[in-house]
């Protein structure tokens, strides 16, 4: 119930990712604060014109990411999601701070003033140590997590924009209660294969080109939901 208090009855959520550019004191920052959180405020009127079910705001630019998250990357993704949820007070909002920096989004969303915060956790997760955990199942996995009371889960590729499994999605959602929602590879082309889903979360394939560092294009956007609304259909 907590997932429908979010998203209400809607079926297979769409997410809409904002990689907020570099932040300050990061080595590919170059912008202001006031420019990044300019540039995030007009991914969201985007997202929100085309019809988008919810948001999550990302550090995906501060490279090479670290487990030291400082406190001026804290500050600066507060002050960007609270402008966010200014501008749209009733969509859900998401916060990930990269890498594992938890804690922090915790905080962030918090502070932000974000409410019914749910926790997420993202399973066999892209870019993790696979072979640290190749003995143990994606479904074993997910029942570890829903049983140390995750909100919900996260089935992603082995990369971003890589996609997912449409077999281990059904798997997993068929093993646990809980929601489960898709975390990358979904495309316009694919995405009939994933509305088993909870919820997509889509980055890559609404920028120009499918690639997760270019600037948000508009048009990928209004027609993936276009398709999605034909298929909710």
């Amino acid at each position: 119930m907590k997932f429908v208090r979010l998203f209400g009855r809607v079926k297979s959520a769409v997410i809409g990712m904002i990689h907020v550019r570099a932040l300050p004191g990061t080595p590919l920052s170059t912008a202001p604060l006031s420019e990044i959180t300019e540039e995030a405020c007009r991914e969201v009127e985007i997202y929100q014109s085309a019809g988008l079910d919810g948001l999550i705001i990302e550090n995906m630019h501060d490279i090479p990411y670290t487990f030291e998250v400082g406190p001026e990357i804290c500050a600066s993704m507060t002050a960007i999601c609270a402008e966010v949820r200014r501008l749209c007070p009733s969509m859900p909002l998401g916060v990930q701070v990269l890498s594992a920096a938890n804690e922090s989004a915790l905080a962030i969303a918090l502070a932000s003033g974000a409410d019914h915060i749910q926790i997420f956790t993202d399973i066999k997760k892209k870019h993790s140590s696979h072979s640290i955990t190749a003995d143990v199942s994606i479904v074993e996995t997910a029942k570890a997590a829903e049983f140390f009371l995750s909100d919900g889960l996260i089935v992603t590729g082995t990369a971003t924009g890589a996609k997912a499994d449409p077999a281990e999605l059904r798997e997993v959602a068929q093993a646990v209660s809980i929601p489960v929602l898709i975390g990358s590879g979904v495309t316009q082309d694919n995405v009939q294969h994933y509305l088993d889903a909870n919820a997509m979360i889509i980055g890559s394939h609404f920028k120009r080109g499918g690639y997760w560092a270019n600037a948000l294009d508009p048009e990928r956007v209004k027609r993936f939901m276009e398709k999605v609304d034909e298929l909710r259909k």
